[in-house]
């Protein structure tokens, strides 16, 4: 019989640093385990327009979870779940705390903070190259942030663990590592014992 995969769940405002640790910890437990990482990014309705609340100007939504395709990601999540020989599962988004389907799922619930300016800045660098600044900004100040304290901060609560997303490597990701070895390991000893 097939272990069930230790299952995590990554959440945190845009640019917070949620995939950065995906990977991170991917390229980590790598060397012992089978990672799959799900990124919810892939999962959004093609086309869900919002309205500022205070210009009035419509903006494509990615920051409202009926934005998500909440179907696709219950399916892919239960089909790695149940026919995947991997160890460890990664569930990486803004969403990853929101939807009950998905966190009843989880082992181990992570959020990453990261100030709202630094946030801006990061999303400034993604995307300058497809857009201009200015528009850049003007939708992070006029439905980014707002969608962020009305939907993705509150999933903070949720979290077993909050992660600083200021450095790309520190010691939350080692002991979050420390900790999914240490869960696993348990998890293979009580097996063996019954």
């Amino acid at each position: 019989m097939k272990n069930k995969p230790f299952v995590i769940g990554i959440s945190g405002g845009t640019c917070s640093g949620k995939s950065t640790l995906s990977v991170k910890l991917k390229e980590i437990l790598n060397a012992q385990y089978s990672v799959i990482v799900l990124h919810l990014d892939r999962y959004y309705v093609p086309t869900f327009p919002t309205i500022a609340p205070f210009t009035g100007i419509e903006y494509p939504e990615h920051n409202h979870p009926d934005c998500m395709n909440l179907e696709w990601i219950h399916k892919d999540l239960n089909a790695v779940l149940a026919n995947s020989e991997c160890d460890i599962v990664i569930i990486e988004g803004l969403f990853a705390l929101y939807f009950d389907c998905i966190r009843d799922k989880l082992d181990l619930k992570v959020f990453v903070d990261l100030m709202a300016d630094e946030r801006m800045f990061r999303r400034i660098k993604r995307w300058v190259d497809k857009q201009p600044m200015d528009e850049i900004a003007a939708r992070y100040l006029d439905t980014v942030r707002y969608r962020h304290a009305e939907f993705i901060e509150p999933t903070r609560w949720h979290a077993d663990v909050v992660v600083n997303g200021t450095l790309d490597t520190n010691l939350g990701t080692e002991i979050l590592v420390s900790y999914i070895k240490s869960q696993i390991s348990e998890v293979k000893k009580c097996k063996q014992n019954v």
